[in-house]
């Protein structure tokens, strides 16, 4: 309930309080030729006329539906399906919350239910929850989840440097104030068997990515036998696109595989809202964060699905939380359901062919150009890095102005690497895109 003050007293002690000795001064951000009641307006217009000029401005924007975009890290320009669109826009879906009535709420929880069941197909893992935030929010989940694992008596996270910086900006965030170290390899370039070396009685989880952030594919089946020869759990971020063509973290002896889940059936939209895709072993899914959809049947016999976890605080006592998220990602994790629903294991395959094959042509194409160089010291799917002859930055500048959006500046995560660039390709990139970017990039370096 709003408080007016009625006398002038009550007026200015009010404005005291606040720190201004009169109204006016509330508004002193504002122009004063732009004040009210001087506000100087353009002629009325129509619904039509407005709804022209406000076309007029949108198309002043870039956008990549007239630009091509070499631009990952992260997040991925690839194509959506029109039947996402249709069935995350229906009415049942696009207001329903948490599900927190079965009875009524069928259609959700089967829904959240198929894209568990997919997720783990796709990571080779035992469970799935129902999505995260984001994949920087899902790795820190997954390091609290190891501290749970071993009861706090293990302190050390040893994250590989070569995760992706904001998910490891993210995790120091989450794990302030607890009783947890992040430890990061020292070299970019560390090999897994020398993270394997740093893996010591008090780690209670390593983190990588695979690709890691530089587009790098590794082989981490001795990295997960060291760690499980000292109890410690691999928790391994990866594009889920990748696994498509890439064997997925299960298979390799991971115990949480995280991720942004974003490139299945979620456009750019700015920067988000995106999904964080969450999956582990059955043996720690009671330590896992997040709710968990499983089936059943009713009175009846007849199928149903439920709630069966839901380890969060506004559910179960809050100390016996795993923690104090309380939304996942609903709409976001439909939009994936559907879409790999859409596409089949064929037509994900097929997805993660096409972005490999067109990568390796783009490759092949800078590399050929005088003063550039791609790194080729390890196998890589959809993204690689770019030696440049200038910095990233003005290349990237120059690039705009041929309707392309260039590769990210590494410069910007790793100091002393302005001179890099990482470049992703998917199946958006046709070929005549990639020979107009390596043109453009030959044409602009000196």
């Amino acid at each position: 309930m709003s408080y007016v003050p009625h006398t002038e007293a009550e007026r200015n002690e009010m404005l005291a309080r606040v720190g201004v000795d009169a109204i006016e001064d509330l508004f002193e951000a504002i122009p004063a030729e732009h004040r009210f009641p001087k506000i100087e307006l353009p002629p009325a217009l129509s619904e039509i006329e407005i709804m022209g000029a406000l076309r007029d401005l949108s198309e002043m924007n870039d956008d990549l539906d007239h630009m091509a975009c070499f631009l990952g890290a992260g997040a991925y320009h690839h194509f959506v399906p029109s039947v996402v669109k249709h069935i995350v826009s229906r009415s049942e879906f696009y207001t329903a919350y948490t599900p927190y009535q079965p009875e009524v709420s069928q259609g959700t929880l089967q829904a959240v239910f198929e894209y568990q069941t997919m997720m783990a197909e796709l990571t080779g893992m035992d469970v799935s929850n129902a999505s995260h935030y984001d994949g920087a929010t899902a790795v820190a989940e997954a390091a609290i989840m190891a501290f749970s694992v071993h009861r706090g008596r293990r302190h050390k996270v040893l994250v590989s440097s070569a995760l992706h910086p904001e998910y490891r900006e993210t995790l120091r965030t989450y794990t302030q104030g607890m009783d947890v170290e992040v430890v990061e390899g020292c070299d970019l370039d560390m090999t897994p068997d020398a993270l394997a070396k740093e893996i010591d009685g008090d780690t209670a989880c390593v983190i990588v990515q695979n690709p890691d952030f530089l587009g790098r594919v590794h082989d981490y089946a001795a990295l997960a036998e060291s760690a499980h020869a000292s109890k410690t759990l691999l928790v391994v971020a990866c594009n889920p696109i990748s696994l498509g063509m890439l064997a997925p973290p299960g298979t390799y002896g991971a115990d949480v595989a995280v991720g942004e889940g974003q490139p299945l059936g979620n456009a750019l939209n700015y920067g988000g809202p995106y999904l964080g895709f969450f999956c582990c072993r059955k043996k720690d899914v009671r330590r896992m964060a997040g709710r968990l959809v499983g089936e059943t049947v009713d009175i009846d016999g007849e199928r149903g699905y439920v709630l069966t976890l839901s380890t969060r605080e506004q559910h179960i006592r809050r100390e016996r939380a795993t923690s104090n998220i309380c939304t996942n990602q609903g709409l976001n994790a439909l939009a994936a359901c559907v879409y790999l629903a859409a596409l089949g294991k064929c037509g994900l395959e097929q997805v993660a062919q096409l972005c490999y094959h067109k990568a390796h042509y783009c490759a092949d194409q800078i590399d050929a150009l005088d003063g550039y160089t791609v790194e080729r010291n390890a196998p890589f799917f959809n993204e690689f890095v770019v030696h440049c002859p200038v910095p990233v930055e003005e290349l990237n500048a120059e690039c705009l102005e041929y309707g392309i959006v260039g590769g990210y500046d590494l410069g910007l995560a790793y100091p002393g690497m302005s001179d890099r660039m990482l470049v992703c390709v998917t199946e958006m990139n046709s070929r005549e895109q990639i020979d107009q970017y390596a043109k453009t990039l030959r044409e602009v370096a000196p």
